[in-house]
């Protein structure tokens, strides 16, 4: 079903995308900075070669010509008009690449393909869809609700917040899920095992639960010990061992089977050119490639590829700017769009970045995370960091150990800045003790040294 239609479902003047959470679809862009943005889940089997190059044409056609990858997975095309927006709409429906709308289902980028997950989660997010639309009168959910179904293999979701979560038990449990509610897969409240054929059920049930609560209840507003009644689950049981996938864990090469390979590569910063994304597949589609899957992190894993043909597609990756490898520096790097896209950012964060990889590159050894933030808000990263450098009207501040929207501890202007982060490197390279990490080296040299360094004249 190809979800591409452009319903007009707000008030004039009280547009669901101007509401701090709320998503940017289709049918309800965002304005930003540099003109509007929408906000793409495709489904994951839709998105083959030639189909990606269709899209990357049209967001190069309508839009700006920058695609991002968001941190969750999902797709971006900026600088788009209000008279452009069904142009783009027309143009996704023509290349037959089909949108999820409503809630947010999700699922590990390799679902279905990777021999080590458990289970395939795909036909339960199927049919919990279906249930979903099927509803009469709508559920009103929070704009930003999310369902994680987590099959298990190497690229779990375990590291995403979801509201509300299942994950695969073992083989031998006989297809039972455990269900747990807000945070990651680690953190979250366990309510149970559930039997696969009482979940899609017991997911309405708790969908139909929050929307009674109204539309701004989350999974973490339930009572575990309430769920667990209603979804009639059995409470005895240990939560399994949960793996998550890191920014840096993606990007390389991947073999899934003996002559099947997966390459996985991510965006520079979240972001990339249209035209590049699209030269390169069509390199890659000359190899062999024949689709790709978006993936946590601002990455995708690119499919079809050989032993033979996997190391060429990486180098043209790599020589397309590409991400490519888990010891590359901009791993470490959280932008969000900056002041080049966004009207509340203070900061050039792109630019920025490519500044902090040359000037300390001594931060950048994968240890910590560096959030470069265009304003308070931190939306590339709302969690703490390391080190958050955030755009402040007086220039940038600095927060250790903090998100976006802590006190910062140390200022500098924009002539600055390099410096300041120049400073940040030297530190850790004067300091660092043989075969220790940035981040230990930081945690032990402490918050009010790391801020005199950075704030030093």
């Amino acid at each position: 079903m190809n979800n591409c239609a452009l319903p007009s479902t707000a008030e004039p003047g009280t547009s669901a995308a101007m509401r701090r959470g709320a998503c940017p679809s289709l049918a309800a862009p965002m304005q930003t900075g540099d003109g509007l943005l929408v906000r793409l889940r495709p489904d994951d089997d839709s998105l083959t070669v030639p189909k990606v190059i269709a899209l990357a044409a049209a967001a190069e056609a309508f839009g700006n010509g920058i695609v991002e990858i968001t941190a969750r997975g999902n797709l971006q095309i900026r600088g788009l008009s209000a008279e452009n927006v069904p142009a783009l709409a027309q143009a996704i429906g023509d290349a037959e690449i089909t949108i999820a709308e409503g809630l947010a289902i999700e699922v590990p980028p390799l679902a279905g393909i990777d021999p080590s997950e458990i289970a395939d989660p795909r036909p339960i997010a199927a049919v919990l869809r279906e249930a979903l639309r099927a509803q009469r009168p709508a559920l009103k959910l929070a704009p930003k609700l999310s369902v994680v179904i987590d099959g298990g293999g190497r690229f779990g979701l375990g590291s995403v917040v979801a509201d509300i979560r299942l994950q695969a038990l073992s083989a031998s449990a006989g297809g039972a899920w455990l269900l747990s509610l807000g945070g990651t897969g680690s953190r979250a409240a366990v309510v149970g095992r559930i039997d696969g054929d009482a979940v899609v059920p017991a997911l309405v049930a708790i969908l139909q639960r929050l929307s009674t609560l109204g539309p701004a209840a989350r999974g973490r507003d339930l009572n575990p010990d309430d769920i667990r009644i209603l979804c009639r689950c059995d409470a005895t049981i240990e939560r399994p061992s949960s793996h998550g996938v890191s920014p840096a864990s993606i990007p390389g090469i991947h073999a899934l089977a003996d002559t099947e390979m997966v390459l996985g590569l991510g965006l520079a910063f979240a972001q990339g050119e249209a035209p590049v994304l699209a030269a390169f597949l069509r390199q890659a589609q000359e190899l062999g490639a024949t689709a790709i899957r978006l993936a946590p992190g601002h990455a995708f894993f690119v499919l079809g590829l050989g032993h033979e043909t996997v190391a060429v597609a990486q180098s043209l990756a790599a020589a397309h700017g590409f991400r490519i490898a888990q010891d590359d520096p901009r791993n470490a790097i959280a932008t969000c769009a900056g002041s080049k896209g966004c009207a509340s950012a203070r900061m050039e964060t792109k630019g920025m970045a490519l500044e902090l990889v040359e000037a300390a590159p001594e931060l950048l050894d994968g240890s910590l995370t560096v959030h470069l933030s265009g304003c308070p808000k931190g939306c590339a990263r709302p969690k703490p960091s390391e080190l958050t450098l955030v755009g402040a009207p007086s220039g940038y501040g600095l927060v250790v150990n903090g998100a976006a929207n802590g006190l910062p501890s140390a200022y500098t202007d924009e002539n600055g800045m390099i410096t300041a982060l120049a400073r940040l490197g030297r530190l850790v390279r004067q300091n660092k003790d043989a075969g220790e990490s940035a981040q230990s080296c930081l945690t032990r040299l402490g918050a009010a040294r790391v801020s005199a360094a950075f704030e030093q004249e």
